[in-house]
């Protein structure tokens, strides 16, 4: 029998073959002294024309074999690019300690990958890859084009790499890699999603993978249960072609739904939508059969920089979005830093207990220039499309009230410019936080929608830090406890007419999905890999069903009971 290792199931699919392992991607890179600043910045500033055109050879590429959405990304990458905040960084850095230009860079590269590293949202942490990928490809040049490559490959294998970039990724060839595990990575990674859009199975964040396999052994790679087995028997082989093909059919079943309706057998109808970080990643929610955007993490444009994103250039994100959903909604997440979001210009505080501290909403009614310029970019964009703005982390009607009146000024100040807005956006909030939860019934009558952080629901009510090993087991989104929180939510929202969505993890986890909706969920938002899946989970689903099992739920004593009900 095979030995087998668990990591993150990345990409569906199964496939059997002989392991090729990738040395590592990353370029090696020393430091060196005493060199002259304004020779090594024309340097970077030729390898940052050169990698530019290489990004466009592959957002072209991209574009004709996987479609806008996944070539959108390398658009994203070029950006990186021209960021005046990493042409600063590094100047400054080459001025100041006279190092070498792949020096400056790795330097700058790492501390901005930090940052997304430290999150506690796993979304966000995947970001890192991306700045990795862009840095990676700059200090290549800057080495004169040399590394790695995926394609070295000319057999149909298994590739075996500590980790691979979405560059390399997107330049597999399905009949030469018919699946890649790898040491690190996260399933909301662009390298993952471009492995879904390309069909080829993958398992990430197998911990040391590259250490345990050995060039041309046989892997039998499950992508849907992040399962690797190394070395599998004969009859542990037939059983897993088996599963294959019937994992084959299922996946051709699902991608027929992209076009249809997110109702119930008996009638009710529920909207499932995406959750985005970027602008490009509309068109992959697009792509998935997305009805709308029910998250748009407004942060990331405010990350790695050292000033607030200008008005107009907020502007310009939020319009592209709005004109890329065409008339579908979005939503659009005000500012939401602190806790582990740390942005250095903000002048966020060190804290003992930052996720109870200087966070979110709160900054933003304390920093009252930095929350109008947001709102009126937001404000001018729903001219665009059906914008909503919604507020993050809000536990009293105080909060609720005073973020109102902040936009209600900026709707004045663009009425006397003559500046023309959606006077009728919808303006929600985020039910994260227990007390919210708890008067849900009363912030109901403030706002016209909800939307459920289940992420930090979770961690604050079960008093789980949920990155934290040795209490990891304690973060339970299905717990009792945590879907009579929700229940409250939902009830407090329709007994005055408002709707209630979720954008936590918990709304993409397709053993949920029965559940929420029998709670009476009105919207479910999540990464566009999972749309269809719990889309397939809705249209099977009876909604007098589905009640009844949320029912048992609430009246369950442990998650484990809850689970048993979903036979999972």
């Amino acid at each position: 029998m095979g030995t087998v290792y668990r990591g993150v199931a990345a990409s569906d699919g199964k496939a059997v073959g002989k392991a090729w392992v990738l040395g590592s991607s990353a370029p090696s890179v020393t430091r060196e002294e005493g060199r002259d600043p304004e020779r090594e910045w024309a340097r970077v500033e030729q390898a940052i024309a050169t990698a530019k055109a290489e990004l466009e050879a592959l957002r072209q590429a991209t574009l004709e074999k996987l479609g806008e959405a996944e070539a959108q990304l390398f658009v994203a990458h070029a950006q990186m690019l021209e960021d005046p905040e990493l042409a600063d960084q590094i100047r400054q850095l080459l001025s100041a300690e006279r190092v070498n230009a792949e020096w400056a860079v790795k330097c700058v590269i790492d501390a901005m990958a930090g940052l997304f590293d430290a999150l506690d949202d796993e979304y966000m942490r995947q970001r890192a890859a991306d700045i990795r990928d862009v840095g990676g490809r700059l200090i290549r040049q800057l080495q004169g084009g040399a590394g790695a490559s995926v394609a070295d490959v000319a057999e149909p294998v298994v590739l075996v790499a500590h980790d691979l970039a979405p560059s390399d990724t997107v330049q597999l060839d399905p009949t030469r890699v018919l699946a890649f595990v790898t040491d690190v990575g996260g399933r909301t990674s662009h390298t993952a999603i471009m492995a879904r859009s390309l069909g080829i199975p993958a398992v990430v964040g197998l911990g040391d993978i590259t250490a345990r396999v050995e060039a041309g052994q046989v892997l039998a790679v499950d992508g849907s249960e992040g399962v690797v087995q190394v070395a599998p028997d004969e009859a542990e082989l037939a059983r897993f072609r088996a599963d294959a093909l019937r994992q084959r059919e299922e996946r051709t079943r699902l991608e027929a739904l992209r076009t249809a309706e997110s109702v119930t057998p008996d009638g009710r109808k529920v909207e499932i939508a995406g959750n985005i970080g970027m602008p490009g990643e509309a068109a992959q929610v697009l792509a998935q059969g997305g009805e709308g955007i029910g998250l748009f993490r407004s942060e990331f444009l405010y990350m790695n920089r050292g000033e607030a994103p200008s008005e107009e250039e907020q502007f310009e994100a939020y319009r592209q979005v709005a004109e890329a959903m065409d008339g579908r909604p979005v939503i659009v997440r005000t500012l939401d830093v602190g806790g582990d979001k740390g942005i250095p210009y903000l002048g966020l505080p060190h804290e003992e207990n930052p996720f109870l501290g200087y966070r979110a909403i709160r900054v933003c009614l304390d920093q009252r220039e930095l929350f109008a310029a947001q709102l009126r970019a937001i404000l001018r964009a729903s001219h665009y499309g059906k914008l909503r703005v919604m507020f993050p982390m809000i536990a009293t009607v105080e909060e609720v009230r005073a973020a109102k009146r902040a936009l209600e000024e900026a709707k004045q100040a663009l009425r006397r410019e003559g500046t023309p807005f959606d006077e009728g956006i919808e303006v929600g909030i985020m039910i994260e936080v227990p007390a919210a939860a708890v008067i849900a019934d009363r912030l109901a009558q403030e706002v016209d929608f909800f939307s459920i952080g289940t992420n930090d629901l979770v961690q604050y009510t079960l008093a789980c830090d949920r990155l934290n090993e040795r209490i990891r087991h304690l973060y339970q989104p299905l717990n009792p406890s945590v879907l009579r929180l929700v229940k409250m939510v939902i009830d407090g929202a329709h007994a005055h007419g408002k709707w209630v969505g979720m954008c936590g993890e918990l709304a993409g986890d397709p053993r949920a999905t029965a559940i929420l909706l029998g709670l009476g969920l009105d919207e479910f938002s999540m990464s566009a890999g999972s749309i269809l899946r719990v889309r397939d989970v809705v249209r099977k689903t009876r909604y007098e069903d589905a009640k009844s099992l949320a029912r048992r739920a609430l009246e369950a004593d442990t998650e484990a009971d809850v689970l048993k009900l979903v036979e999972i």
